[in-house]
């Protein structure tokens, strides 16, 4: 639609001003012009807040911040104005400009003022710090809520702009939505001007609000700098405030603001609100109560953001990350316009200070759907909602923030989003801001449930500099062994249903997707291939195991006769974390066997404490280590010290060692493992130190969300890419893994009890590790002539994995072990593997591979064992 169109369609409608102005007198007063007074009137609408400084807001219509929009026109406001600033410049100068646009209000609006512009890079103040990232500058905004402003330029030259002869050289293109005082913007020019002086910027608004004597000290500012400062706004007027406006507006605000919301700015407002709406224009809020209600789950949709793509402008956007945004747009609405499916009322919704990517998505979903298409994004900002036609603010939402703010927890809004007929909302987000907090009861996702019918959420990766940051690896060195800059973006992990059977909030795979790409080969000849050439074990994949209809039923049997075992033994390790390392770790699942583990452990925080832990799964390799770029992701996303890392079992404590040494250069983390069952005692953080059945051993994929043991081969992994697994769908028939999940999560009232006093004793305990497994394995290794310890895999679990993907010589159980190794001697039966019961034993089983005909037998460096 275009803007004139939508004009005539607020025609005879009440000015969203009108309440402020009968009851404070505040009035917006146009340049002159004869039309000036209607169009400021179209632009804007007035507001209350509780504000020590200014008690009235301006409150844009074209912005998309408050006031749901046509992503167009959002746009095209934008675009417009970049257009007059290079009418203005002449190409010439337009070529050497840079766009500075301010958080958190602005930061679309510069963004779309670069495009109109044409090839300037853009940048955008943040009230976000990035640790390692050099401030390039910051500057203070004295009437906001929140004040300071960081410029993080992930070019620290970006902003210097000198030309071959060292002298200034390029206009600054200076975008905020208002110009009101002006006090912003000769805070910022006389900051940069010390640092990096010019001779030219350009102030670029929707609206100049400014008093004479506000255009009087501008210029004065300029003589002084000796800069030229030009001023492009698209509507030009004042603000008449009556005497005595600031007191009375917040007399007005006391008395229609529910009593609990009653704290000044900058702190947010704490405790729940309700919804009431009346003639009289009383405040229409929706806040935590309206998550009392059963919330829909939301659909998470699967964007595809172009590798290499910043989020937006915070480290800078240049023409070249434009131009591979463009093309890539149509494909992303598409998918979410499949998700959509019958909307016929759909609001994008952005995050904060990431207003362009949720704005470039609307604009091309306008182009594929008939449906009605608007744009807003989410504020820090508190503002009075007052249900008149009257207001600006109708209605807002409440909940708390979740991305981790630097000034810590507080309240955040969505304005005119309750009561407005939407039936789907696309919530946009980075990657930084999907967190638990996000998907809580009383978090934006639930918030948002209870006001449409239908929520996606999108979620862009949180673009992170290629700079040393805590926690990271070292910087990757090229050939010549100099220091190699990263140019790339880190995917956003990979979730369910798209990859892998488990619910997409219960685990993202810091996984590439290799599922079609031919892996597997028939065991001889796989296993031919890497004893002849030496080949590493990870280059390659078994045949999935398919079990016989007798061995599911002894899957079924043994997870009946041990899922309230694993339930305690999940209960347990979960609270030590807890106790230990909480109350909000990280949880870093060892895929694959891990997984499933870390899964339950999730499920059980949330089941006994309300609380959603974050939940990544990671590949190691023996021989190679942990996955650095998902170390460097998870440096990136989360404190290094909050992350726990899961497995299943521990043998003898090879990948226990492998973990320890391959974290040795990454700062912040820590080695330590927790598994369910450590009977090897090579760990002080498990569940139990029993060696018995976990039913998620006994399979493959089947059991641990369809996916497949991780692969390092490089010429499907390069040095900036994830290692790799296969998303196995063709055994969607035979997959058990929520099964598995729900049958032992059954059981956590039921061993509630058992398990606070098991993890009270543990805290308390000696739980150094004591290697006694290891000392088992070398008996073992020499008294039956192996002399390789590396051949001998203790446990139920290990030996389960000789029987499904390695050439078995002869299974040794303990004498009296019952039906935990049912499956077992099943197996061994069926390949023919002789089972031999043994006295002083200190696991139930130990599985040893053929010392001789080594096909398959790896050792620590993880390579084939020569036969002998």
């Amino acid at each position: 639609m275009s803007e004139r169109a939508a004009r005539k369609e607020t025609a005879n409608v009440v000015w969203s001003g009108s309440w402020v102005t009968e009851r404070l007198g505040v009035e917006l007063v146009g340049d002159g012009r004869p039309d000036g007074d209607g169009e400021l009137r179209e632009l804007l609408g007035l507001a209350l807040r509780r504000n020590p400084k200014r008690a009235h807001l301006l409150v844009s219509n074209v912005l998309g911040k408050h006031v749901p929009q046509k992503p167009s026109i959002v746009y095209g406001a934008g675009f417009e104005l970049g257009r007059r600033v290079r009418e203005l410049l002449g190409d010439a100068e337009a070529a050497r400009a840079v766009v500075l646009g301010y958080a958190e209000t602005a930061t679309g609006l510069g963004h779309a003022v670069a495009d109109g512009l044409g090839p300037a890079p853009y940048l955008h103040s943040t009230r976000r710090p990035v640790e390692g990232v050099v401030r390039a500058g910051g500057f203070e905004e004295s009437h906001s809520h929140a004040t300071s402003h960081l410029l993080l330029p992930e070019d620290p030259e970006l902003l210097a702009a000198p030309s071959a002869d060292g002298a200034p050289d390029g206009p600054l293109v200076l975008v905020d939505d208002e110009f009101s005082t002006g006090n912003t913007v000769l805070n910022t020019i006389r900051a940069l001007h010390e640092r990096y002086p010019r001779s030219r910027y350009v102030i670029v608004a929707l609206v100049d609000m400014r008093s004479p004597a506000d255009r009087e000290r501008l210029t004065g500012f300029a003589e002084e700098t000796g800069a030229r400062i030009d001023l492009v706004a698209r509507s030009a007027g004042t603000v008449l405030l009556p005497e005595g406006v600031l007191e009375k507006g917040q007399a007005l605000v006391e008395a229609h603001e529910p009593e609990q919301e009653r704290k000044p700015e900058p702190e947010p407002a704490q405790g729940p609100e309700t919804e009431s709406a009346d003639g009289a224009g009383r405040a229409r809020n929706a806040g935590p109560a309206s998550a009392a209600a059963e919330v829909r789950p939301c659909t998470r949709v699967d964007l595809r953001w172009p590798a290499g793509v910043p989020d937006g402008g915070r480290h800078g956007f240049t023409p070249a990350h434009r131009a591979a945004l463009e093309p890539a747009l149509p494909a992303m609405a598409d998918r979410v316009a499949e998700a959509l499916g019958d909307a016929r009322r759909v609001l994008v919704l952005g995050f904060e200070e990431l207003m362009y990517a949720p704005l470039r998505l609307g604009t091309a979903l306008e182009d594929r759907l008939d449906a009605e298409v608007r744009y807003s994004t989410t504020t820090r900002s508190p503002v009075l909602a007052v249900d008149d036609p009257g207001y600006a603010i109708r209605s807002r939402l409440v909940f708390p923030a979740h991305d981790n703010p630097a000034d810590g927890p507080g309240d955040r809004y969505a304005y005119n989003v309750a009561g407005a007929g939407f039936d789907a909302v696309v919530l946009t987000v980075d990657s930084a801001a999907d967190t638990p907090e996000l998907h809580a009861p009383d978090g934006l996702l639930a918030q948002l449930a209870a006001h449409t019918d239908h929520v996606l959420l999108a979620v862009v990766p949180s673009y992170v500099p290629p700079v040393p940051r805590k926690g990271a690896p070292p910087a990757p060195h090229s050939s010549d062994g100099s220091e190699r800059q990263e140019t790339t973006v880190l995917p956003e992990p990979l979730r369910g249903p798209a990859f892998s059977s488990y619910a997409p909030d219960e685990v993202g795979w810091l996984l590439q997707d290799l599922s079609d790409t031919e892996l597997e080969a028939p065991t001889e000849e796989r296993e031919e291939a890497i004893q002849s050439g030496g080949a590493h074990y990870a280059e390659s994949l078994p045949v999935e195991y398919q079990p016989s209809e007798r061995y599911q039923e002894l899957f079924g049997a043994a997870l009946e006769l041990s899922a309230a075992r694993v339930a305690r033994a999940v209960g347990t390790v979960t609270e030590t974390v807890l106790a230990e390392r909480g109350p909000r770790p990280v949880l870093v699942s060892l895929a694959r066997a891990g997984t499933p583990v870390g899964v339950l452990m999730r499920r059980w925080a949330r089941h006994r404490h309300g609380i959603d832990l974050p939940h990544y799964a990671v590949s190691i390799v023996r021989g190679r280590g942990i996955d650095a770029n998902a170390l460097r992701w998870l440096a990136a996303h989360h404190d290094p010290a909050e992350v726990v890392f899961v497995d299943g079992w521990t043998g003898k404590g090879a990948i226990t060692r492998e973990l320890s040494e391959a974290l040795a250069g990454f700062e912040g983390f820590d080695p330590e493992i927790a598994v369910l069952a450590d009977p090897g005692g090579c760990v002080r953080t498990y569940g139990t130190r029993e060696d018995f059945l976990i039913p998620s051993a006994c399979l493959n994929s089947t059991v641990s969300g369809l996916i497949s043991r991780t692969v390092l081969r490089a010429d499907l992994v390069g040095p900036e890419d994830f290692h790799g697994a296969k998303f196995y769908r063709e055994l969607a028939d035979a997959d058990v893994s929520g099964r598995f999940l729900d049958t032992v999560a059954a059981h956590f009232d039921e061993v509630a009890d058992a398990v606070d006093a098991e993890a009270k004793e543990l805290l308390t305990a000696d739980r150094a590790p004591t290697w006694e497994g290891w000392a088992a394995v070398e008996r073992i290794s020499e008294e039956y002539g192996i002399h390789d310890v590396n051949l001998v895999k203790p446990g139920v679990g290990e030996t389960t994995r000789v029987l499904l993907r390695r050439v078995p010589w002869k299974i040794l159980a303990k004498r009296g072990a019952g039906t935990d190794l049912d499956h077992i001697r099943l197996l061994a039966e069926q390949r023919g593997v002789p089972v031999e019961e043994v006295d002083e034993l200190p696991y139930s089983c130990v599985g040893l591979i053929h010392p001789k005909y080594t096909r398959g037998a790896t050792g620590a460096d993880g390579r084939a064992v020569e036969s002998k």
